[in-house]
Protein backbone atom coordinates (compact mmCIF):
# COMPACT_ATOMS: atom_id res chain seq x y z
CA UNK A 1 0.00 0.00 0.00
CA UNK A 2 2.93 2.30 0.81
CA UNK A 3 4.27 1.84 -2.76
CA UNK A 4 0.88 2.69 -4.24
CA UNK A 5 0.64 5.96 -2.32
CA UNK A 6 4.25 6.93 -3.16
CA UNK A 7 3.67 6.18 -6.85
CA UNK A 8 0.54 8.33 -6.95
CA UNK A 9 2.26 11.23 -5.20
CA UNK A 10 5.16 11.03 -7.65
CA UNK A 11 2.73 11.08 -10.58
CA UNK A 12 0.87 14.09 -9.20
CA UNK A 13 4.15 15.99 -8.69
CA UNK A 14 5.18 15.07 -12.23
CA UNK A 15 1.81 16.23 -13.54
CA UNK A 16 2.35 19.69 -12.00
CA UNK A 17 5.42 20.05 -14.21
CA UNK A 18 3.27 19.34 -17.27
CA UNK A 19 0.69 22.01 -16.43
CA UNK A 20 2.46 24.47 -18.71
CA UNK A 21 0.09 23.20 -21.43
CA UNK A 22 -2.75 24.93 -19.51
CA UNK A 23 -5.01 21.90 -19.79
CA UNK A 24 -5.53 20.02 -16.57
CA UNK A 25 -8.25 18.97 -14.21
CA UNK A 26 -9.51 16.54 -11.62
CA UNK A 27 -12.66 14.50 -11.75
CA UNK A 28 -14.74 11.51 -10.78
CA UNK A 29 -15.41 8.31 -12.68
CA UNK A 30 -17.45 5.15 -12.34
CA UNK A 31 -18.83 2.30 -14.36
CA UNK A 32 -19.05 -1.43 -14.92
CA UNK A 33 -16.52 -4.22 -15.47
CA UNK A 34 -17.00 -7.41 -17.48
CA UNK A 35 -14.56 -9.59 -15.58
CA UNK A 36 -12.98 -13.02 -15.35
CA UNK A 37 -10.00 -14.08 -13.28
CA UNK A 38 -7.62 -16.88 -14.21
CA UNK A 39 -8.12 -20.64 -14.11
CA UNK A 40 -9.09 -22.55 -10.96
CA UNK A 41 -7.27 -25.77 -10.08
CA UNK A 42 -8.95 -28.11 -7.57
CA UNK A 43 -5.72 -30.06 -7.06
CA UNK A 44 -2.25 -30.23 -8.55
CA UNK A 45 -3.22 -32.96 -11.02
CA UNK A 46 -6.74 -31.73 -11.84
CA UNK A 47 -7.70 -30.03 -15.07
CA UNK A 48 -8.12 -26.28 -14.90
CA UNK A 49 -11.61 -24.77 -14.80
CA UNK A 50 -12.03 -21.55 -16.74
CA UNK A 51 -14.25 -18.87 -15.21
CA UNK A 52 -17.57 -17.50 -16.40
CA UNK A 53 -17.48 -13.73 -16.81
CA UNK A 54 -19.60 -11.50 -14.58
CA UNK A 55 -20.46 -7.84 -14.24
CA UNK A 56 -18.66 -5.87 -11.51
CA UNK A 57 -18.35 -2.16 -10.78
CA UNK A 58 -15.80 0.56 -10.09
CA UNK A 59 -15.65 4.19 -8.95
CA UNK A 60 -12.88 6.63 -8.20
CA UNK A 61 -11.03 9.86 -8.93
CA UNK A 62 -8.55 10.94 -11.58
CA UNK A 63 -6.35 13.82 -12.66
CA UNK A 64 -5.68 14.83 -16.24
CA UNK A 65 -2.81 16.98 -17.51
CA UNK A 66 -2.43 18.03 -21.14
CA UNK A 67 -4.79 18.42 -24.04
CA UNK A 68 -3.58 16.76 -27.26
CA UNK A 69 -1.04 14.55 -25.48
CA UNK A 70 -2.10 13.90 -21.89
CA UNK A 71 -1.20 12.08 -18.69
CA UNK A 72 -4.05 10.69 -16.58
CA UNK A 73 -3.36 9.07 -13.17
CA UNK A 74 -6.39 7.43 -11.52
CA UNK A 75 -7.27 5.91 -8.14
CA UNK A 76 -10.20 3.50 -8.43
CA UNK A 77 -12.01 1.06 -6.12
CA UNK A 78 -12.96 -2.07 -8.11
CA UNK A 79 -15.22 -5.01 -7.21
CA UNK A 80 -15.14 -8.11 -9.43
CA UNK A 81 -16.69 -11.58 -9.45
CA UNK A 82 -15.90 -14.75 -11.41
CA UNK A 83 -17.96 -17.97 -11.36
CA UNK A 84 -16.43 -21.46 -11.36
CA UNK A 85 -19.14 -24.16 -11.56
CA UNK A 86 -21.01 -23.75 -8.25
CA UNK A 87 -18.64 -21.28 -6.54
CA UNK A 88 -17.93 -17.57 -7.00
CA UNK A 89 -14.60 -15.82 -6.52
CA UNK A 90 -15.05 -12.20 -5.39
CA UNK A 91 -12.30 -9.61 -5.18
CA UNK A 92 -12.13 -5.98 -4.07
CA UNK A 93 -9.04 -3.96 -4.96
CA UNK A 94 -7.61 -0.49 -5.40
CA UNK A 95 -6.37 0.22 -8.93
CA UNK A 96 -4.03 3.06 -9.85
CA UNK A 97 -3.74 3.24 -13.66
CA UNK A 98 -1.06 5.64 -14.93
CA UNK A 99 -2.29 6.38 -18.44
CA UNK A 100 -0.80 8.32 -21.32
CA UNK A 101 -3.09 9.24 -24.20
CA UNK A 102 -3.47 11.10 -27.47
CA UNK A 103 -6.55 13.12 -28.46
CA UNK A 104 -7.52 13.31 -32.13
CA UNK A 105 -10.51 14.76 -34.00
CA UNK A 106 -11.09 16.94 -30.89
CA UNK A 107 -13.25 14.36 -29.07
CA UNK A 108 -11.66 10.92 -29.56
CA UNK A 109 -8.67 9.54 -27.71
CA UNK A 110 -6.59 6.41 -27.31
CA UNK A 111 -4.58 5.63 -24.19
CA UNK A 112 -2.43 3.00 -22.50
CA UNK A 113 -0.34 2.54 -19.39
CA UNK A 114 0.49 0.39 -16.40
CA UNK A 115 -2.01 -0.22 -13.62
CA UNK A 116 -0.82 -0.68 -10.04
CA UNK A 117 -3.20 -2.95 -8.12
CA UNK A 118 -3.58 -3.56 -4.40
CA UNK A 119 -5.91 -6.41 -3.39
CA UNK A 120 -8.09 -5.40 -0.42
CA UNK A 121 -10.21 -8.55 0.02
CA UNK A 122 -10.91 -11.90 -1.66
CA UNK A 123 -13.61 -14.52 -1.07
CA UNK A 124 -14.30 -17.88 -2.72
CA UNK A 125 -17.74 -19.32 -1.94
CA UNK A 126 -17.76 -21.32 1.30
CA UNK A 127 -13.97 -21.77 1.44
CA UNK A 128 -11.42 -19.76 3.37
CA UNK A 129 -8.57 -18.18 1.48
CA UNK A 130 -5.19 -19.13 2.91
CA UNK A 131 -3.31 -16.32 1.21
CA UNK A 132 -2.90 -14.36 -1.97
CA UNK A 133 0.70 -14.63 -3.12
CA UNK A 134 1.11 -10.89 -3.83
CA UNK A 135 -1.35 -8.27 -2.62
CA UNK A 136 0.39 -5.67 -4.80
CA UNK A 137 0.58 -6.43 -8.55
CA UNK A 138 1.03 -4.63 -11.86
CA UNK A 139 -1.16 -4.87 -14.95
CA UNK A 140 -1.77 -3.10 -18.24
CA UNK A 141 -4.68 -0.87 -19.35
CA UNK A 142 -5.35 0.27 -22.90
CA UNK A 143 -8.44 1.60 -24.62
CA UNK A 144 -10.37 4.27 -26.46
CA UNK A 145 -12.46 7.17 -25.25
CA UNK A 146 -14.84 9.93 -26.31
CA UNK A 147 -15.15 13.26 -24.51
CA UNK A 148 -17.54 16.16 -24.92
CA UNK A 149 -16.64 19.17 -22.80
CA UNK A 150 -16.48 17.88 -19.20
CA UNK A 151 -18.11 14.48 -19.79
CA UNK A 152 -16.24 11.45 -21.04
CA UNK A 153 -16.79 7.78 -21.70
CA UNK A 154 -14.10 5.18 -22.27
CA UNK A 155 -13.80 1.47 -22.95
CA UNK A 156 -10.61 -0.27 -21.91
CA UNK A 157 -9.08 -3.70 -21.49
CA UNK A 158 -7.12 -4.63 -18.37
CA UNK A 159 -4.84 -7.62 -17.88
CA UNK A 160 -2.49 -8.51 -15.03
CA UNK A 161 1.18 -9.04 -15.99
CA UNK A 162 2.31 -11.69 -13.52
CA UNK A 163 0.65 -14.81 -12.14
CA UNK A 164 -0.79 -14.20 -8.70
CA UNK A 165 -2.32 -17.23 -7.02
CA UNK A 166 -4.59 -17.60 -4.02
CA UNK A 167 -4.79 -20.91 -2.13
CA UNK A 168 -8.12 -22.12 -0.68
CA UNK A 169 -8.49 -24.29 2.42
CA UNK A 170 -11.42 -26.32 3.75
CA UNK A 171 -12.68 -26.51 7.35
CA UNK A 172 -10.02 -29.12 8.21
CA UNK A 173 -7.23 -26.74 7.20
CA UNK A 174 -6.33 -28.76 4.10
CA UNK A 175 -5.54 -26.99 0.85
CA UNK A 176 -8.20 -27.83 -1.73
CA UNK A 177 -7.25 -25.67 -4.67
CA UNK A 178 -5.77 -22.53 -6.09
CA UNK A 179 -6.86 -19.78 -8.43
CA UNK A 180 -5.00 -17.21 -10.52
CA UNK A 181 -6.29 -13.81 -9.33
CA UNK A 182 -4.97 -11.81 -12.31
CA UNK A 183 -7.68 -9.57 -13.74
CA UNK A 184 -8.83 -10.07 -17.33
CA UNK A 185 -11.58 -7.54 -17.93
CA UNK A 186 -13.31 -5.01 -20.12
CA UNK A 187 -14.06 -1.75 -18.31
CA UNK A 188 -16.70 0.80 -19.35
CA UNK A 189 -16.44 4.14 -17.53
CA UNK A 190 -18.27 7.45 -17.41
CA UNK A 191 -16.22 10.41 -16.17
CA UNK A 192 -16.76 14.03 -15.20
CA UNK A 193 -13.95 16.62 -15.01
CA UNK A 194 -14.58 19.35 -12.44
Amino acid sequence: MRYLVLSLLTCLLFSNQLCSQNAYGFGFKGGVNYNANGDYFESINANAKSPDRNIGFHFGVFGKVGKKLYFKPELVYTSTKSDYDNESFKMQKLDAPLLTGITFFRHLNIFAGPSLQYILDTEFGRYSIDNVKNEFTVGLNFGVGFSLKKLGVDLRYERGFSENEATFINNNGLGIGRIDTRPDQLILSLSLIL
